[in-house]
């Protein structure tokens, strides 16, 4: 049977290969300042920035064309139209739905039987995700969740599931939790309360949903701290939002995996619970007691 884990198994997955955006965060330092004018113009308005030709590419952001072209061949392309496939390569992935991902891993899925290939994906998903996090952006994160006066969690369509699990969690360790519905016709009165220092949950994967980058927008604008959970191609929300989590999640399938999504979600949550820690121990108490009076669950 073959290792999915062993880097030497023919049959084991590849690594993701970084986005673009993730190429420039990693080279950003090491950036000239005319480079560095680009590349912000880039993550401003990403990737449409960079799917015009060089010269066009140049001229918005300010900057020559041999200042683009040093700058993609420091990201690790052999020159611009390399770049510039693998931004519109990134629009691809983000705008195909689960028939046309099924059609990507159909014609590349290793001769093994299904379950070592989902093992092997999840098990790169964990580890790519793991290894993209910044632990000091991880504890900001943790400190907004724990210490703002109010929190907000909110998901899309297919991730209002993981809004509500993270919600549930969190309305244990601390008071001023809301979850705002799926109706987004229902959010202006979550808004309306939203103040300053508060903070925003909001997960959101591909298909990006327009309705929960507009919410961002508003919050953000009356202080809150958006904290944003998403796929590796980040959603546009990413540009509002204070912190961002990218999670990996291409599974032979024709839908993505939340596995770790779901991990880093529960890593959020124990950070936060230690953040509140004792405070959170003297509400689980509460609970208890409270539980134990409305006879809501069994005595084992």
């Amino acid at each position: 049977m073959s290792d999915p884990s062993d880097p030497s198994d023919p049959s084991a997955p590849k690594p993701a290969a970084p986005t673009v955006r993730q190429l420039v965060r990693r080279h950003y330092a090491q950036l000239t300042q005319s480079e560095r004018r680009f590349a912000n113009a880039l993550m401003e308005n990403y990737p449409g920035a960079g799917l015009a030709t060089i010269t066009a590419a140049a001229e918005g952001a300010g900057v020559s064309a041999p200042v683009v072209a040093r700058l993609v061949q420091k990201l690790g392309f052999k020159g611009y139209p390399q770049f510039h496939q693998a931004l519109l390569a990134e629009l691809q992935a983000k705008v195909s739905g689960p028939a046309a991902r099924r059609a990507v891993w159909a014609a590349e899925a290793p001769d093994s039987h299904m379950l070592n290939r989902f093992a092997g994906a999840m098990t790169s998903n964990l580890a790519q995700t793991f290894a993209n996090i910044d632990t000091a952006q991880f504890d900001a994160a943790a400190r907004a969740l724990a210490g703002a006066p109010g929190l907000y969690v909110v998901g899309g369509r297919i991730t209002r599931s993981l809004a509500e699990y993270a919600f549930t969690h969190f309305q244990a360790i601390r008071e001023g939790v809301r979850h705002l519905t799926a109706a987004s016709a229902s959010w202006p009165h979550y808004v309306i309360d939203m103040g300053e220092g508060d903070a925003l949950l909001i997960f959101d994967m591909r298909r990006y949903e327009e309705n929960l980058l507009r919410l961002a927008r508003i919050a953000a604008g009356r202080g809150v701290r958006v904290i944003l959970v998403t796929d590796q191609w980040a959603s546009p929300v990413a540009a509002v939002a204070e912190v961002t989590f990218n999670c990996w999640g291409e599974i032979p399938s024709a839908w993505d995996s939340n596995i770790a999504t779901l991990s880093v979600v529960e890593a959020l949550i124990a950070a936060t619970q230690e953040e509140r820690w004792p405070d959170a121990r003297d509400r689980f108490e509460r609970l208890d007691r409270l539980f134990e009076m409305t006879r809501l669950f069994r005595e084992t």
